[in-house]
């Protein structure tokens, strides 16, 4: 129960950043599809921040040296794309279905929610796993 409750934290600290980056990126770039380039550049940092923080917290996974760190980052790159199809589809439906920022950034969170959960098992399961380290 404790690796749940800190594993939705985590991914609550993950999904603040991702929102906080795409909202940054809506509001500084003129250029065009501003909603694509925030859901990619959000995307991007949300990886990178969940990636440390199950690292570290959740999987306690200590990479052999930098090769190693870059082939799991890699891998667990890779098993995110399902999660992060979860993800865009709700955050650009609500945006079509309501056209509204409140409500792309709700379906957005509603897609992180059930993406991290299918993701914390394909991670246990594929990138940290035991003999992987």
């Amino acid at each position: 129960m404790k690796l749940a409750l800190v594993y939705a934290l985590l991914a609550l600290v993950a999904t603040a950043f991702n929102i906080a980056t795409q909202d940054l990126v809506v509001r500084i770039y003129s250029g065009p599809f501003p909603v694509a380039v925030a859901l990619i550049v959000g995307t991007g940092v949300g990886l990178v921040v969940k990636y440390v923080l199950d690292k570290r917290y959740i999987f306690r996974f200590r990479a052999r040296n930098a090769v190693h760190d870059s082939q799991t980052f890699a891998l667990y790159t890779a098993m995110g794309l399902a999660t992060t199809c979860i993800f865009w589809g709700f955050e650009l439906g609500f945006d079509y279905l309501f056209e509204t920022k409140t409500m792309r950034y709700a379906g957005g969170v509603i897609g992180l929610v059930i993406g991290y959960f299918a993701k914390y098992y394909l991670d246990k399961r594929y990138v940290f796993r035991t003999d992987n380290a």
